[in-house]
């Protein structure tokens, strides 16, 4: 009889790495490719259905590393992963599993985490797990209505926040043009009918497309509760932030929980230190009025390597109060030029593709499935 492999959806991998289930993660891709983003936990196994193991392995190896326990095999989109898996099989191993869509399908697996608000008001953190990428779903319970605030290329669960909540979207905003993803915000609000809102600054990165222009001072009505625009460069020209109901900040780009964004995926290296500037402006200058108590909710959290968040975890709200980011954040508390200095100072890797993904963002460029799939897969890197 044949030997029968199991499939694991990445949602049945997430929910046994979040269980700390015992279980062996083998990634079967090459090595640059494992070192740059990987699931976490998994341990990196070359291996080519034709040339078959990598040079530095043998088989006892393998053996030795996938252990007597349970394994679940992952490679990029589910095709080396299987025919090593029927080798793990074969050689007495019992208990292994295929993750379906490989780490295709990882980069496309989210969280939702409600926000615990004391009012009619409803808001969802939209949680992009290996990628980082924060988005949001803010609406008003009383209305039945809702906006989204940037949509990730999965628009569709963003839809789903909403209609579980049983919320009708009434309008989609992006914060800017993203240069770490693809946005699905122009996608959704077609398909709905509703307005796509950008920042009335974007003429500045000469978009393509129409949208409904928000300025500094603007207000967007969802229901009864208030959202307020303000602009926000630094990361970008055109950034602005949403302050909602006056207790929540949602901090695109600018501020993030454990760092602040980075400012030469626009302006360049060249212009990095003006975009810098901008920045620190908008942290001490436009959120100055703000209070200790609003919470921020960024549109990123850092992922590293191993696939572990920054802070907190998949499934856990990402957010702080301003008064603790600060108090307690080292960029938040640096001087001026000693703030311009270490934003510039390039240590980080830039998002994978970002020129390509921001062409896509400001309509230049279409892309085929595959080829958005391609673009995108790596960690969100926008974090100075």
């Amino acid at each position: 009889m044949p030997t029968l492999l199991h499939q694991l959806t990445v949602e049945d991998l997430a929910a046994a790495i979040d269980a700390g289930d015992d279980l062996t993660i083998v990634d079967t891709r090459q090595p640059e490719s494992f070192e740059a983003w990987h699931v976490p936990g998994a341990v990196n196994v070359p291996y080519h259905p034709i040339d078959g193991l990598g040079e530095d392995l043998d088989w006892d190896d393998v053996d030795e590393i996938a252990g007597g326990g349970p394994v679940a095999v992952i490679c990029a989109r589910g095709l080396s992963s299987t025919s090593f898996g029927f080798e793990l099989s074969d050689r007495g191993h019992d208990d292994v599993a295929v993750v379906k869509g490989g780490m295709e399908d990882w980069s496309k697996l989210y969280d939702v985490v409600d926000v615990d608000t004391d009012s009619d008001l409803f808001l969802a953190q939209v949680q992009r797990r290996a990628k980082g990428c924060l988005g949001y779903v803010v609406g008003d319970h009383d209305a039945g209505e809702a906006i989204v605030v940037d949509a990730t290329r999965q628009d569709h669960e963003f839809e789903l926040v909403a209609a579980d909540a049983g919320l009708t979207i009434t309008g989609v905003v992006d914060t800017h043009v993203h240069a770490d993803h693809i946005s699905g915000g122009r996608t959704l609000a077609e398909r709905l009918s509703v307005p796509y809102y950008l920042s009335a600054a974007a003429t500045e990165r000469d978009v393509a497309y129409e949208y409904e222009p928000l300025a500094d001072g603007d207000t967007v009505t969802v229901g009864d509760v208030d959202v307020d625009i303000i602009a926000a460069p630094g990361h970008t020209t055109e950034q602005m932030n949403l302050v909602v109901d006056e207790q929540y900040l949602l901090s695109a780009d600018a501020l993030f929980v454990e760092s602040v964004g980075r400012t030469e995926l626009e302006f360049g290296e060249g212009g990095a230190a003006h975009g810098a500037e901008l920045l620190y402006e908008t942290l001490h200058e436009t959120y100055a009025p703000l209070s200790d108590d609003v919470v921020v909710l960024p549109g990123h959290v850092s992922v590293d390597a191993e696939g572990h968040f920054g802070v907190g975890r998949p499934g856990e709200l990402v957010a702080a109060t301003l008064g603790e980011l600060r108090e307690g954040l080292e960029l938040f508390r640096l001087e001026k030029s000693a703030f311009v200095d270490r934003v510039t100072d390039r240590t980080t890797e830039k998002p994978p593709n970002y020129e390509t993904v921001i062409d896509v963002n400001r309509g230049r460029r279409d892309l085929d499935e595959d080829e958005a799939t391609g673009v995108e897969l790596g960690p969100n890197n926008c974090a100075v």
